[in-house]
């Protein structure tokens, strides 16, 4: 029987948008070939990505006792947390806002079924 193993990372200071786009490269890979990839990747949400699959690593080999050679990145997704409205004051009296985004990050792992 295969567990679903769940890791959530939430209120990330990193728009949804930047976030999925590191994401996408990682999912459907084995756990090792992925945390791999993001150690290397340049973007700025590749870093809490590689701990939270760490953490979701974790999680199985202690609670499930699943081999980390066996697992990979079933789902990974973001969702939008909530905006932080800021205003700044521009000419003329007037006021831009700037909206400081962030976001919830869930990632499922799966063992590999032995064919």
């Amino acid at each position: 029987m295969t567990h679903d193993i769940r890791a959530h990372l939430r209120f990330l200071s990193i728009s949804a948008q930047k976030v999925r786009l590191v994401l996408d490269v990682v999912r459907g890979k084995d756990v090792i070939k992925a945390m791999d990839t993001l150690r290397f990747m340049p973007q700025g949400a590749a870093r809490p990505v590689l701990k939270l699959v760490a953490s979701a690593v974790a999680n199985a080999e202690e609670n499930f006792g699943v081999s980390r050679d066996d697992l990979f990145v079933a789902t990974i997704f973001a969702d939008e947390a909530p905006t932080r409205k800021w205003r700044r004051f521009g000419a003329r009296g007037r006021f831009k806002p700037i909206l400081r985004r962030s976001s919830h990050v869930t990632v499922i792992l799966r063992e590999r079924e032995a064919a």
